[in-house]
């Protein structure tokens, strides 16, 4: 049976005979489902229509894109550490060329993932990959579409899944929603990588949102609090979901100070 893939947000769900109902990450308010009505492909298709490229963001750090833009339109970062590499986010095309490639590239010890709109087919990578473990937070579980044994739930604020990466639960946009640390990039700078759970704006900045799509804010409490769980990780870059939107090469730390300062203000007027 076919593992549906729903066009707009990239989800994929449990084998079945029948396309879903409906897909439950479109229906929520933090995504769309479109004017045409959902639809559905498979991998197989995808995999005849699309193709991954590879190019390098920064010391350590492996873009991987789909192309043409599939679904929402993320990027994957496959992050190279001595300890081994993470695959940050994940996309829906994966096909033998980036099984190759990564394979090439030293393989990846685990997949972490920053909020539900990018799960995608990360039990298809996991199990291309040798079945490595995925790590989500445990409280985004009920947006799991497909679920399966190499799937991790951990709970609490922070999780290190390798020598200087952190795991960092910021909330916000999703309630697991999660950046990752990496203490140790580039010489000590420090990087985060941040999904759009803090979103890197073209300004050299980011900014937050409980729904991008339907442009709903998130409040000032909810940012001040995002803002107080990072604050004892030190950075100098942040890198976001999306390529052509801006990025934040080094005064990272004090861009995001200065963004929540920013988006208090504006939220805050009367």
């Amino acid at each position: 049976m076919p593992a549906f893939i729903c066009n707009t947000c990239g989800t994929q769900y449990s084998p079945s005979e029948d396309t879903p109902r409906a897909c439950a990450i479109c229906t929520d308010e933090r995504q769309f489902v479109p004017a045409a009505g959902q639809s559905w492909t498979t991998l197989e298709r995808l995999q005849s229509s699309h193709a991954n490229k590879f190019r390098r963001l920064a010391a350590g750090l492996t873009i991987i894109e789909t192309t043409p833009a599939f679904g929402i339109g993320q990027r994957a970062i496959l992050v190279h550490t001595a300890d081994g590499n993470v695959l940050w986010d994940c996309i829906a095309l994966i096909d033998d060329a980036t099984i190759d490639l990564i394979k090439g590239l030293g393989g990846v010890k685990a997949i972490a993932i920053s909020h539900p709109h990018y799960y995608t087919t990360m039990v298809e990578w996991s199990r291309a990959l040798g079945g490595v473990p995925i790590h989500l937070h445990a409280d985004d579980r009920e947006w799991v579409m497909r679920t399966d044994p190499a799937v991790r739930f951990w709970q609490g604020e922070t999780l290190s899944i390798g020598a200087g990466l952190t795991l960092v639960r910021l909330g916000g946009h999703f309630a697991g929603g999660t950046v990752l640390h990496w203490a140790d990039w580039n010489e000590g700078r420090g990087v985060v990588l941040s999904g759009d759970i803090l979103q890197v704006v073209p300004s050299g900045h980011v900014s937050f949102m409980w729904s991008y799509p339907n442009l709903i804010p998130l409040s000032a409490a909810k940012v001040r609090r995002i803002a107080q769980r990072l604050e004892p990780f030190a950075f100098d870059a942040v890198y976001g979901a999306f390529s052509g939107r801006g990025q934040i090469d080094t005064g990272g730390k004090q861009a995001v100070a200065a963004s929540v300062a920013r988006y208090i203000a504006r939220i805050s007027e009367g």
